[in-house]
């Protein structure tokens, strides 16, 4: 049982994370209106991307194996979600850094 609450807490703890995984946008001068290519990389959105994938993998794959409790389940497809939805948005700057045109503009 004490090993379910530090899994809930590290879940609840890792949330602010997973939020700015996901908001983050993959070009941050298209979210700003202006049309033209970052040469950044993904490092911005990786930097919160591959922990929170880790800690929600992790969550939904322990919860699931304790699916014999509704909650744990709800739980686990909760996380699973987190864990798709911060996976595409990671896929996406992976995507947007080594397009074409990104390898030519800013190489």
């Amino acid at each position: 049982m004490r090993s379910m609450t530090v899994l809930y807490l590290a879940l609840i703890a890792a949330l602010p994370l997973a939020s700015m995984a996901v908001v983050f946008p993959v070009n941050a001068y298209r979210a700003q209106g202006i049309d033209a290519l970052d040469c950044d990389g993904p490092i911005s959105i990786l930097i919160f991307a591959v922990p929170a994938l880790l800690i929600y993998g992790a969550g939904a794959i322990l919860l699931y194996r304790e699916r014999s409790r509704r909650f744990h389940f709800a739980v686990a497809l909760c996380c699973l979600l987190l864990f798709l939805s911060i996976g595409w948005n990671a896929a996406l700057a992976i995507r947007e850094s080594y397009g074409s045109a990104s390898i030519e503009a800013c190489g």
